[in-house]
């Protein structure tokens, strides 16, 4: 039985946060899954990516600047009908309530350890793929 390949849209204005996040997933974050990343650096990027590619999971950085993970999340929430799960990257466990009101399915707090990230993502990734 061969992998299931999975796309993670990872977006942080901050391109060592974009490689902490993938390091921290892996490109097999759980025994049958299989993940390939593409980055986005701005809100347009993001949004850009998100119409052009089969997005699975979109991690989005809460604490990039000017456009932050939680104001892109909800926006996509808000816009679009059928939008693949979002988990946020956060600094601190408090603003999991911003979270919440962005609608996001799971949450992160920085530093990210790959053995929650992986667990976290695989999990999305399984509970939401696609038929």
């Amino acid at each position: 039985m061969s992998d299931r390949l999975y796309t993670v849209l990872l977006y942080s204005d901050d391109p060592r946060v974009r490689d902490q996040m993938r390091l921290a997933v892996g490109t097999r974050p759980a025994p049958g899954l299989r993940v390939e990343f593409v980055d986005a650096a701005s809100y347009d990027e993001c949004i850009r990516l998100f119409d052009d590619y089969e997005i699975h999971l979109l991690l989005l950085d809460g604490e990039a600047t000017p456009a932050g993970g939680i104001g892109i999340a909800r926006q996509i929430k808000d816009d679009r009908d059928d939008t693949p799960p979002v988990c946020l990257v956060i600094a601190r466990s408090a603003d999991r309530w911003l979270a919440a009101y962005a609608q996001v399915e799971a949450t992160l707090v920085h530093p990210l350890d790959p053995v929650t990230t992986g667990a976290t993502v695989a999990e999305l990734l399984r509970a939401h793929a696609p038929a």
